[in-house]
């Protein structure tokens, strides 16, 4: 049984969707729980969330690695797989993730593609059918049995920005991955506002800083500094 967790902070303009296409896509019935943890919302994303059914908790921190974990507290599913609030997962999505965990893989995501049709956001998307971390982020969303999950701790919450790539570095280093065939969509609004090439540019520019290892604090400041509309 799988339960999803979606990290919050004023997404009311996409949570109620979200949800209805999780719900829609779950054909093979494992959802048990729509866990929004939130990070202090003031838009009405929560009365959103309440009205489609989800289990709405309040994180203690705000900021995705520590939502995560307080929802991922609240689960119940023997799988975890966590969701952004403008993505929405395939058809059947839950099917296949309970087929990868039968096959041996404890953790994996999708592969990913755009609501835009631009041609830069369409060949950024074929090269996340490989398992390259450089191309690895949490708008794949990430699928991980629950016990491995608790065994190492969950998610780094000193990494505000990164922590998908953090805690994938370790499972890897646990268990098999799989990148799945199909993949999940996502909101092109980043990158729409701030410029296409501008915004592979600098999530490309904050991934190095990441490898080089630069501290949180200089990473957040950048993506604060170049990055309109963030919502660190």
């Amino acid at each position: 049984m799988i339960s999803v967790v979606i990290p919050t902070f004023n997404e009311v303009q996409c949570i109620a969707h979200t949800i209805r296409t999780l719900r829609e896509n779950d054909r093979a019935g494992l959802i048990v729980q729509i866990i929004i943890s939130d990070g202090g919302s003031t838009d009405g994303t929560l009365e959103s969330a309440k009205s489609e059914g989800a289990i709405v908790i309040m994180s203690p921190r705000k900021g995705r690695a520590a939502q995560m974990n307080a929802g991922a507290l609240a689960a119940t599913g023997e799988v975890l797989y966590f969701l952004h609030a403008d993505t929405l997962p395939p058809t059947n999505f839950t099917g296949d993730i309970a087929d990868a965990v039968q096959n041996g893989f404890s953790a994996g995501c999708f592969r990913l593609s755009f609501d835009h049709s631009h041609w830069f956001l369409r060949a950024n998307c074929w090269f996340t059918r490989f398992d390259v971390d450089a191309i690895r982020f949490g708008d794949q969303s990430l699928f991980v049995q629950k016990k491995i999950f608790t065994e190492m701790s969950g998610f780094c919450e000193k990494h505000v920005v990164m922590e998908d790539q953090e805690i994938i570095k370790r499972l890897k280093k646990k268990i098999r991955f799989t990148v799945l065939k199909k993949s999940v969509i996502t909101s092109s609004r980043k990158y729409l506002e701030n410029g296409i090439y501008k915004t592979q540019a600098i999530f490309f520019v904050i991934y190095f800083m990441y490898r080089l290892g630069y501290p949180q604090h200089q990473l957040i400041s950048t993506y604060r500094k170049l990055i309109r509309q963030d919502k660190l």
